[in-house]
């Protein structure tokens, strides 16, 4: 049932403002990387009497009572992460990708370390960036070196580069994401060294467990943090797998979450996890599949309207990423406002050697996993890319585009890949 709203200005314009968006989304194509749609089971738990409870600590050893259910829960959910994964161990408490990565920072490294990653510019998440996480932490960081043209980690040059400052831990993962890092090319290195790996597989989750990316748990990787919300399509919240060097290793991973980064997790969210391992146990290696397939045919639909679409020596991209270099139609932040107002939801990104601001990037960053999610076909990706260019190579009004892309997704508002087909994507979703 729904609970009719009081007379009370506040309350009256925060549900105002969320039926305009939803309302808004409905009609709008969404082509941010980090962005999924949960499923109406998934959705369903995180309304539930879950969502005002604590449970501080691991199933078994809680500091608050009234947790019997709540240790099941957890534990299920637990073990289906490791079967999804293929994972010795998973904890399923973070509450972010960005909290799974803070913890992950604490129980590897000491402060002063020094610690290897991505450049920003080169695709790295802010987390792991100095002025994220690895600083907050208080280590040193350098850059792992990058070849353009790949748009990838230069194997060679990273290679001497770790062979002569041996961080205590390298970390591969990125933002921007396009093909997969060279685990196994640097493997012997990081033997060599003797260092913690980690990898931050946030943005391509759902593609590893649905075993279309690659597989850093047997490439040598000790932990794999990650969102369970961009191409894994789960509530927004964090995981952390582990195939640790040693026990104590995940026994410090384990200390980081709770008591270090979190107090107790959110367990209608960490609940609504289960559900999306479980869908995606089933339709994961399916849904992976098609986001890849939609992903190279938009890039190469946007690339032949004229359009610098980046990594075009590899393909553009083997995950559900895509980086168009705009400085030709104005720069990112004035391309991501034009899309935006012909219902086009991207968002401005940075790219290597860029020569504006994380504000005024010369890039955009597309992902293909929602349009994907929505039923959307390789051959629908021309129809995309074709309102791309109307809005950013023709110039055309993006106000009479937007009544053409409103028209497209009038046919795609139901979510697939779930337990669920069927059910309206889009459907108000009233919480009491």
């Amino acid at each position: 049932m729904t609970i009719p709203l009081p007379d009370d200005a506040d309350v009256k314009f925060i549900y105002e403002n969320i039926d305009k968006h939803t309302d808004w989304f409905h009609d709008c194509l969404c082509l941010i990387a980090s962005e999924n749609l949960v499923s109406p089971l998934a959705r369903q738990l995180q309304v539930s009497d879950l969502t005002d409870r604590y449970a501080e600590g691991l199933p078994g050893k809680r500091y608050y009572q009234g947790n019997i259910y709540v240790d099941e829960v957890e534990k299920r959910v637990e073990e289906l992460a490791k079967k999804l994964f293929k994972a010795p161990q998973a904890d399923v408490r973070p509450i972010s990708g960005t909290t799974s990565n803070i913890s992950a920072f604490f129980a590897l490294t000491q402060v002063g370390d020094l610690y290897a990653s991505t450049h920003l510019n080169d695709g790295a998440h802010i987390s792991s960036a100095a002025f994220g996480a690895g600083g907050l932490r208080g280590l040193n960081q350098i850059t792992y070196i990058w070849d353009k043209e790949n748009m990838n980690i230069d194997v060679d040059a990273t290679r001497k580069l770790l062979l002569e400052r041996r961080p205590k831990l390298c970390l591969f993962g990125r933002s921007v994401f396009l093909f997969p890092s060279p685990l196994k090319e640097l493997s012997d290195t990081l033997q060599e060294i003797d260092c913690h790996v980690w990898y931050d597989g946030a943005h391509v989750l759902g593609l590893i467990a649905g075993g279309k990316f690659q597989d850093p748990l047997r490439e040598g990787v000790h932990i794999m943090t990650g969102s369970t919300h961009k191409t894994l399509p789960g509530p927004q919240g964090g995981v952390i797998l582990g195939n640790p060097k040693n026990e104590e290793q995940w026994k410090d991973i384990r200390k980081r979450v709770f008591p270090g980064t979190h107090s107790s997790h959110h367990l209608m969210t960490m609940a609504a996890k289960g559900v999306a391992f479980a869908e995606h146990i089933k339709f994961g290696a399916d849904y992976a599949d098609q986001i890849i397939r939609n992903a190279r045919a938009l890039a190469q639909a946007l690339h032949e309207r004229g359009f610098n679409v980046l990594g075009e020596r590899l393909g553009f991209t083997r995950s559900h990423a895509m980086v168009l270099d705009v400085r030709p139609q104005g720069g990112g932040a004035t391309c991501a406002l034009d899309l935006e107002t012909a219902n086009i939801i991207t968002n401005k990104n940075l790219i290597p050697d860029d020569p504006g601001t994380s504000m005024r990037p010369a890039g955009l960053r597309l992902g293909a996993q929602e349009l994907t999610r929505i039923g959307m076909k390789g051959s629908h990706m021309s129809e995309v890319a074709e309102l791309f260019k109307r809005v950013l190579i023709d110039k055309e009004d993006p106000l009479k585009v937007r009544e053409d892309v409103k028209a497209l997704k009038s046919s795609f508002q139901t979510i697939h890949y779930c337990f669920a087909p069927g059910t309206e994507a889009y459907k108000k979703w009233r919480i009491c």
